[in-house]
């Protein structure tokens, strides 16, 4: 049977020996099942966790001349502001604003690869303005980036890998990337999200890259998991904990083991304020290239019962990492930016976004349902967005 709800799992267990086993077996649960569960307990300092929330609300709240200071298409690293509405998924607008952070990295070289262009020095919000906002959110993202190696290292395990399968995926210095997010309400957003009463935050779509963890920074609902029959699941703020989507990227390189699941955020409620969210993104080096792990048979089998239980086809990973179509991460990661920010690749990438369009002018711009799957599903963009 389809999942229902979203399971809930305590990290702290996954660090006693007593416990682990069963921990283990729980997320093992989550992997194949669902794609998505919450954690508890993990260690992040809660009032580190405070001040972000308190320090993204205060970046909104700054005058709209202050924000574009920082706007995104400034620079050709897509790390920036982005105004309200100014992103694209599935070929919709979502009617977001955020901004784009990452891991301190400097400048590429001249020499390094295009894609390269995506390890770059952050766009800081005026100090003046915010003195507090760089360390913070550099002190959370130092946190949240040993959290998710942390929890990679359980993945592994979880599927009878080593612990430590994955690090041939990750830099020294691994970049990792978080947005700040603000969806104003449909009061706020007035007939500009459509008349249909429901407004797109973010359009259904997949996670890439391997891990994601969602700050769920307001009490709003609003993102929601779409199941195994096509229903959508809500995923309700729940004090105390990240939501943790499995991207794209593991999936592939886990030969479908690990379930990537389509999901999306739905505009809050007309009269009930802007919902706020902070998703942290576990970066994979841009260098990599995503072969298969070698995944123990019974976990397979496992995966395989799932699919036949449920009925899942078994091409319903319309990966970012086609096989055969990108020599490494990071051009098929640069590829989906210049999608998703349009106005970024026309000032910084005009002749990959010439090619983006003129494929998706081949396609007719909508991919032809499979025989199975909602048109919905079968056209989810991998993007990353809560």
């Amino acid at each position: 049977m389809s999942f229902t709800s979203i399971p809930i799992l305590d990290l702290s267990e996954a660090r006693s020996p007593a416990t682990k086993p069963a921990f283990l077996d729980a997320l093992r649960h989550a992997l194949l099942e669902v794609g998505f569960l919450y954690i508890k307990n993990t260690g992040v300092d809660a009032k580190l966790i405070e001040e972000v929330v308190v320090e993204g609300k205060r970046f909104f709240e700054l005058p709209e001349e202050k924000k574009l200071e920082v706007e995104m298409k400034n620079k050709g690293s897509f790390l920036g502001y982005s105004r309200l509405g100014n992103e694209i998924t599935r070929f919709k607008t979502d009617w977001r604003e955020q901004i784009d952070l990452s891991t301190p990295h400097p400048l590429p070289a001249p020499s390094a690869p295009l894609y390269h262009n995506l390890l770059a020095p952050n766009q800081w919000p005026d100090p003046i303005s915010l003195p507090r906002f760089r360390s913070v959110y550099e002190s959370y993202m130092a946190q949240m980036g040993a959290l998710s190696m942390e929890f990679i290292s359980l993945v592994a395990e979880a599927i009878g890998l080593p612990a430590n399968a994955f690090d041939r995926f990750f830099d020294a210095d691994q970049q990792h990337k978080l947005k700040i997010v603000k969806y104003p309400d449909l009061q706020e957003l007035g007939e500009d999200a459509g008349g249909d009463g429901e407004g797109q935050g973010v359009g259904p779509h997949k996670d890439s890259m391997l891990t994601s963890y969602l700050l769920q920074a307001s009490k709003h609902q609003g993102l929601q998991v779409q199941n195994h029959r096509g229903e959508w699941v809500d995923c309700p703020p729940v004090d105390g904990t990240f939501v943790v989507a499995i991207g794209q990227g593991l999936e592939a390189i886990t030969q479908g083991v690990c379930q990537s699941t389509t999901h999306r955020v739905l505009s809050p409620a007309r009269g009930s304020g802007a919902r706020y969210s902070v998703p942290f993104f576990q970066g994979v080096s841009y260098d990599a290239t995503f072969e298969s792990m070698d995944v123990p048979a019974h976990v397979r089998a496992l995966r395989e019962e799932v699919i036949r239980r449920n009925g899942i086809r078994r091409d319903d990973i319309e990966f970012t990492f086609e096989k055969g179509r990108w020599g490494h991460l990071g051009e098929a990661t640069l590829m989906n930016r210049i999608k998703s920010h349009p106005d970024v690749g026309e000032r910084w990438y005009p002749d990959l976004l010439r090619k983006i369009r003129e494929e998706q002018a081949k396609n007719n711009q909508v991919a032809e349902e499979p025989k199975g799957l909602s048109k919905e599903r079968a056209q989810a963009t991998a993007v990353e967005a809560h």
